[in-house]
């Protein structure tokens, strides 16, 4: 929902900040996190707190008269589509890879831990599939998602959505009208009064 209302409600804003990605991490970059102290605050949602959010998902599309597909995660690697946006962002592709992602994942259901969808979107956006769906067993695009992890680490990053902008901070979807009034404030231009 924070990316629909963000690109279709708040274009300029979208355009205008950086997305970071942020994710559970698998054993791998796990480990590695927690060796050099970095705890991500993920913890298992319980049974009833799922129940809601399946709940609240489908309120909050159907306000936004959104078409929307509930993914099924069976056993997701989140590796797999976040270390592939790196990729896509240093090729100068984040926002195509993300748009490409969002509506695979939630508009057409399929499973973004898979290789072969991120390849597809690869292609899809321009670029090699192989490199795109290959990205997470990349050791040196690995690297590049640990220090992307540790980040928001630094940040105090405990959940998504979560908007920043210097020092302000915004967690969730209601929250994003008050960070994009902050982002616009602090990038509007200086308007001089004349007497």
């Amino acid at each position: 929902m924070a990316y629909q209302d963000l690109t279709t409600r708040y274009p300029d804003v979208a355009e205008a900040i950086d997305w970071l990605p942020f994710w559970e991490p698998d054993d791998d970059h796990h480990d590695h996190l927690e060796a050099a102290g970095v705890q991500l605050p993920y913890v298992p949602m319980s049974r009833e707190k799922y129940l809601y959010v399946l709940q609240d998902v489908r309120r909050l599309a159907r306000e936004r008269e959104l078409r929307m597909v509930w993914p099924v995660d069976r056993a997701p690697n989140w590796e797999v589509s976040h270390l592939a946006y790196l990729v896509a962002r240093d090729r100068g592709l984040g926002r195509q890879f993300i748009d490409e992602t969002y509506r695979a994942r939630w508009e057409e259901g399929l499973d973004i831990s898979s290789p072969e969808v991120i390849a597809r979107i690869g292609a899809a956006i321009g670029l090699d599939p192989e490199v795109l769906g290959g990205a997470w067993q990349d050791p040196q695009v690995r690297a590049q998602g640990l220090e992307a992890l540790n980040a928001p680490y630094r940040d105090g990053v405990f959940g998504v959505p979560y908007f920043i902008d210097g020092y302000q901070r915004f967690w969730g979807i209601d929250r994003l009208p008050g960070f994009v009034s902050t982002v616009r404030h602090r990038t509007a231009p200086a308007t001089t009064t004349s007497r």
